[in-house]
């Protein structure tokens, strides 16, 4: 069994509030676990309205899966108009790892 992590770095559009950056980030992180089955959640930058970290957590049988899913959502949310992906961190572990 393998676990992936992955990290989003997220610059918001035409955001003014936090209230805006919630209309945002919302739609995103459920469409994410809808769409590939994913642990998704608001990771960081919660006091910051014009970003956000996205986190994304993967399980699944091989590591060759899980960095499909992860670089899947990572193409996901790049190509999202409203959003504008500053960076991504993909680490993978082995269910053997402490």
């Amino acid at each position: 069994m393998f676990i992936g992590a992955l990290t989003l770095d997220v610059l918001l559009g035409d955001v003014h509030s936090l209230k805006e950056k919630r209309s945002v980030v919302r739609p995103v992180i459920a469409d994410l676990r809808r769409t590939f089955l994913v642990a998704v959640s608001e990771a960081g930058e919660h006091d910051l309205y014009r970003r956000t970290k996205i986190g994304v957590a993967v399980v699944a049988p091989s590591a060759a899966h899980v960095r499909e899913l992860m670089d899947a959502c990572e193409r996901f949310v790049a190509a999202r108009p409203e959003l504008e992906l500053l960076s991504a961190r993909q680490r993978l572990f082995n269910e053997e790892e402490d």
